[in-house]
């Protein structure tokens, strides 16, 4: 018996230095099999930069990278950019101009708020309109403008309100907490009539700054969502004369004759001056005339002879 044992021992031994196996593993298993199985890991997320720079890990990099407290204020003010554009566009005809306008501005998601013609016959027509895109689609709105005709002019300018937006957000937040101080202090109140009174007062005007805050910040915002594009149209310009339809060499005959007539009506009018003016020059001349006959018929005087 104990021969037995021995030679089993060995050939464990054996076994295990060469394969190395675990003869646990089955019982492990049937073990294994009895108790439920454990909820999966979630695989833990690799650490933050901030973390990894504060541990010194190799998400460090070297080199110090800023802390969350330190982050871009910057970042904190909301992107808010009122934009406004106009623009000249020769066109050959107005009214399908007109049209292709509207279109344009239904295409885009806007519409036309302000429309004004102008046209004579001694002028070229043109027309303004006045469109309200949403502000992501300016840039595709002022491209539209190509296929019209010949785009003349084009200016953009772009206003930043951001700064503004912020700070009346924070005079409403404060207003607001100056409110609820208020609506507290009014609900505690026991003392007279006219402190009451005194507080009512400075929560109606604090509510009263709280509603114009709020009407300016809903103005920024609808400014904000909606770009102004005004859209000048003419059309083309006459290459000679003056205006559409100008005939210069008829307008020359035209100004001829207006001369000619214009002389003689001056000549008329001077007819006033010249007339009594030259009857006073012709009776003058009559007077001198006769003045010289007579001197002339008069005898020359008799000088005396020598005395005797």
């Amino acid at each position: 018996m104990t021969k037995h044992a021995a030679l089993l021992v060995a050939a464990l031994a054996l076994l295990a230095a060469c394969g190395g196996h675990d003869f646990s593993g089955p019982v492990r298993e049937e073990a294994a099999s009895d108790v439920s199985a454990p909820a999966p890991v979630a695989p833990t997320a690799p650490p933050m930069p901030e973390q990894a720079a504060k541990a010194g890990g190799p998400g460090a990099g070297g080199g110090s990278l800023p802390q969350s407290g330190a982050a871009d204020t910057s970042a904190a003010i909301p992107a808010m950019i009122i934009r406004t554009g106009s623009a000249t566009v020769e066109v050959d005809s107005l009214e399908p101009a007109i049209a292709r306008v509207r279109r344009l501005a239904q295409q885009v998601g806007g519409y036309v708020a302000n429309t004004s013609m102008q046209g004579g016959a001694r002028e070229a027509r043109q027309a303004t309109l006045e469109l309200k895109v949403p502000a992501p689609r300016f840039d595709e709105a002022l491209s539209g403008l190509t296929p019209l005709g010949e785009v003349e002019s084009v200016n953009v300018s772009a206003q930043d309100v951001g700064e503004e937006f912020v700070d009346v957000s924070a005079r409403v937040a404060n207003a607001r907490r100056l409110e609820e101080r208020l609506l507290n202090l009014l609900q505690t109140r026991t003392g007279r009539l006219e402190d009451v009174l005194a507080v009512e007062r400075e929560l109606a005007r604090v509510r009263e700054e709280i509603e114009r805050y709020e009407g300016r910040l809903r103005y920024l915002r609808s400014r904000v969502a909606v770009s102004t594009l005004t859209v000048n149209l003419h059309e083309p310009y006459p290459v000679v004369g003056d205006y559409p339809g100008a005939n210069p060499v008829a307008t020359a005959f035209r100004q001829a004759w207006r001369n000619f007539v214009g002389f003689l009506a001056a000549f008329i009018a001077s007819l006033g001056f010249l007339v009594p003016l030259g009857a006073i020059l012709w009776v003058a001349w009559l007077v001198a005339r006769r003045a010289r006959g007579r001197s002339r018929r008069r005898p020359p005087p008799h000088s005396p002879g020598p005395q005797e």
